[in-house]
């Protein structure tokens, strides 16, 4: 079993940056691809960013291209999503996702292929 835990989530104003993080609470993850997932009140929950557990192939949703960043940092176990310029339309419940079963090198974009799920952080952006 795999937990995740996200954290960084806050209130700030429109055009502010926010800075996520999502690490396991234990068990494996270091090697897996590591998907963000967002959901907004009365929205279905939908694809941000995903890494591969290299590091390498990252892939972003069009609307968070260019103001967003994933990354890792192997040796602290920790993902991070960099949120830049949020508009108000960002405002979401974050989630970070694994899928252990599924290659590692790929990163994968559904929600149906996740796993495991952190319990979410929440973002709000006043506009």
């Amino acid at each position: 079993q795999v937990h995740l835990v996200e954290s960084g989530g806050g209130l700030v104003q429109a055009g502010a940056s926010l800075s996520l993080s999502c690490a396991p609470s234990g068990g494996i993850f270091i090697s897996n691809a590591v998907t963000w997932f967002r959901q907004a009140p009365g929205k279905e929950r939908e694809f941000v960013a995903g890494i591969s557990w290299t590091g390498g192939g990252a892939r972003y949703a069009d609307y968070v291209k260019g103001r967003f960043t994933i990354s890792r940092d192997n040796a602290r176990n920790t993902v991070y999503l960099q949120m830049d310029n949020l508009k108000p339309e960002d405002a979401a419940v974050y989630y970070c996702a694994v899928t252990p079963r599924l290659p590692a090198g790929v990163v994968h974009t559904t929600e149906s292929e996740m796993d495991y799920w952190g319990q979410g952080t929440q973002v709000t952006v006043s506009s």
